[in-house]
């Protein structure tokens, strides 16, 4: 064996971004087959709005949301309620620009769904045509079923989402955790049985107490995809900006693995030290003419 061969062996074992970046492209049967395989581990997703942080992401993750969560994490809204279907396609030709092996899916914005059918598919095929993502998101239960099975007989794959449902904050008097009164819990159980009938192919369960999450997953032959809801679920998804600490929020269920606010400050304050100091640029950063 020549010493080129040896030396390009040896670098491809010593490199893991090279090697995670072999992984097969996640679909949406795939995806599904997660659910009920005890040899599988948990899936593993991440929202994620911009091309760099899709790559970073892609490395690990089983699927990357584009969240309408965007709305307050990166464009400074107060909810989600304000965020268009335009604000969703820019953010998702970003990720899916940037995602190699994850499954892309792009949440449906308030408004773009709910009045029919017809116009959820309407507004669905134009996300999926530009973007080039694999699924949209849909929030709703019982409501949306026939919705979600429109989609779905029609070749888009739907992600549903049941539980705390931030696109109903009006309605429900804010961001609460739902299942705490047991009597909530046939409804909530109701709603994913309802979205899994309708041919949703995974289901987000946000913000349920420990016990419903577990009775969810039970429940349902789709994945759980849990956020707020407990390491029962088939699978965890987390907003980026929170998990990485870049988010002056931080909601019970979220562990930051990171202080990246923290970092940015400093060298904020640094570079705004050396600036006015005259020591940034310096010598090193300085074009000289020939």
């Amino acid at each position: 064996m020549s010493t080129q061969s040896t030396l390009s062996k040896k670098s491809a074992v010593a490199d893991p971004v090279a090697q995670t970046r072999k992984r097969a492209k996640m679909t949406v049967p795939k995806f599904m087959a997660r659910k009920g395989d005890e040899s599988a581990e948990p899936l593993v997703c991440l929202t994620s709005y911009t091309a760099h942080v899709a790559r970073l992401c892609d490395q690990h993750c089983d699927m990357l949301l584009v969240g309408d969560s965007l709305g307050m994490v990166i464009h400074g809204m107060p909810n989600t309620l304000g965020v268009t279907l335009e604000h969703m396609i820019m953010h998702g030709q970003a990720v899916a620009r940037g995602a190699e092996s994850a499954l892309v899916v792009v949440d449906m914005p308030f408004g773009s769904f709910e009045e029919s059918p017809e116009i959820a598919f309407r507004n669905a095929a134009r996300v999926v045509k530009e973007t080039g993502c694999q699924a949209v998101k849909i929030e709703g239960g019982v409501e949306m079923a026939p919705t979600i099975a429109h989609l779905s007989k029609r070749g888009v794959p739907v992600c549903a989402h049941v539980g705390l449902m931030p696109q109903a904050m009006n309605s429900v008097g804010g961001f609460k955790t739902q299942g705490k009164d047991e009597a909530e819990w046939a409804g909530i159980v109701a709603d994913a049985k309802a979205v899994e009938e309708a041919g949703a192919f995974a289901v987000v369960v946000e913000g349920v107490v420990e016990p419903l999450a577990e009775k969810i997953t039970q429940a349902v032959s789709i994945p759980t995809i849990g956020i707020g809801a407990s390491s029962k679920c088939d699978g965890q998804i987390l907003v980026f900006e929170d998990m990485i600490g870049l988010f002056p929020r931080v909601p019970t269920f979220v562990k930051r693995y990171g202080t990246m606010e923290d970092m940015m400050k400093d060298a904020i304050e640094r570079y705004a030290s050396e600036v006015r100091d005259r020591s940034f640029p310096a010598e090193e950063h300085v074009y000289k003419p020939t």
